[in-house]
């Protein structure tokens, strides 16, 4: 039984005919960027999100990159979010020319310890950059208490979290921008790259708005220098498509993972992925982490594809300890749970498509697998 970490032939098949007419659609229009098509599907992923504003842009890097540049983040300036996240998120975070600053992640969500963060303020600080990974929502009401105490922007990296709720409210919605992913295999995914912003602000939506299209908010009248990250009018349509399924899926999401937890719960050694109350997950990906020692996680990666299943780790290597950011001067040990984490988190197949016996069969090669290795080591 071949069970792909996700599966984009199965969803698109589910909804052929209405993404079939919706490229058709644009193709006959003759108009490919930005357009009615995009300025449609902007409206709608405001209202679904909650906030008054959504521009489209590139790529969810883009997103991010952008929204920074519209709180104002410049050279010299530090921005504090988590080390256990995609190099996305610390990657735009440099190319504003600021400095990535780490805090510690909570080992039972993934997500930036507010705690950790208060520490890491200085007048050089201007922003926190949470990362609701996995599609866990982080802990917000804490992080936008430490920002309004210390007059800080909030960005969201909602990249694989859009629909998830914290305390009733969609992510992204939350603080100063939320900044989602289009990639295909999110929650809503297109058929490429894609990324948007959303927010509450005007000054922040007009900024983003001029910065996709090179700095300009009339044509050839350019303020400053922007980029060439425009959502294409294909992509709007296909996303438009796919927004009207998003709560289902979603909710398709969360039914799967609470199947994984019931069946994983009764394997020793295992963790399954920890929800706080008042919050609803996009489960973007279903994460669970190997806390016992005698189980080596390389080696039940093996043993899943070799029957077909496929995983993925989702992050082995810390951003603090990447080459990249070695003029920050980290070391191993700076960020101890990030590191634990990483050495033992696997990412299981996760979509809403995946089917109750497709579970079943993934948690009997895991316990297979669990018994033989305690069996040999002991």
């Amino acid at each position: 039984m071949k069970i792909p970490l996700t599966d984009l032939k199965a969803q698109y098949s589910s909804i052929k005919d209405e993404i079939d007419s919706a490229i058709q659609r644009v193709i006959q229009s003759g108009q490919f960027i930005l357009g009615p098509e995009v300025k449609a599907f902007e409206d709608e992923v405001a209202a679904y999100c909650g906030t008054k504003y959504a521009v489209g842009v590139a790529s969810g890097t883009d997103a991010l990159h952008m929204a920074l540049l519209a709180c104002e983040i410049k050279s010299g300036d530090e921005v504090i979010t988590t080390p256990f996240t995609f190099i996305a998120t610390s990657e735009a975070i440099a190319k504003c020319s600021a400095r990535p600053v780490f805090a510690d992640i909570d080992l039972k969500t993934y997500n930036i310890d507010p705690v950790q963060i208060e520490a890491k303020i200085n007048k050089k600080t201007k922003a926190i950059l949470p990362v609701h990974l996995y599609g866990q929502p982080a802990a917000m009401d804490d992080i936008l208490t430490i920002a309004k105490k210390h007059n800080l922007k909030v960005v969201e990296d909602c990249a694989q979290a859009l629909g998830a709720e914290y305390k009733g409210k969609k992510v992204g919605s939350l603080s100063d921008a939320g900044c989602l992913s289009f990639f295909p295999s999110k929650n809503l995914g297109a058929y490429g790259d894609g990324g948007m912003v959303v927010t509450n602000d005007p000054r922040i939506a007009e900024t983003v708005k001029a910065l996709r299209v090179h700095g300009s908010k009339m044509t050839y009248q350019h303020f400053t220098h922007g980029f060439n990250s425009r959502l294409d009018a294909l992509q709007a349509a296909i996303l438009r498509v796919k927004l009207k399924h998003l709560e289902k899926w979603n909710e398709q999401r969360r039914s799967k993972a609470l199947l994984y937890d019931r069946l994983l719960s009764q394997l020793d050694g295992i963790e399954t992925p920890f929800v706080e109350k008042d919050v609803k997950p996009s489960c973007n990906y279903y994460t669970i982490r190997l806390k016992d020692s005698r189980l080596r996680r390389d080696e039940l990666r093996k043993h899943l594809d070799s029957k077909g299943i496929q995983t993925m780790v989702y992050y082995p290597l810390s951003l603090h300890l990447q080459e990249v950011y070695k003029y920050l001067g980290h070391k191993v040990g700076d960020f101890p749970q990030s590191e634990r984490a990483q050495e033992q988190v696997l990412s299981l197949p996760m979509y809403a498509e995946l089917g109750e016996g497709q579970i079943e069969e993934i948690v009997r090669v895991i316990k297979s697998q669990i018994k033989t290795e305690i069996k040999n080591q002991t």
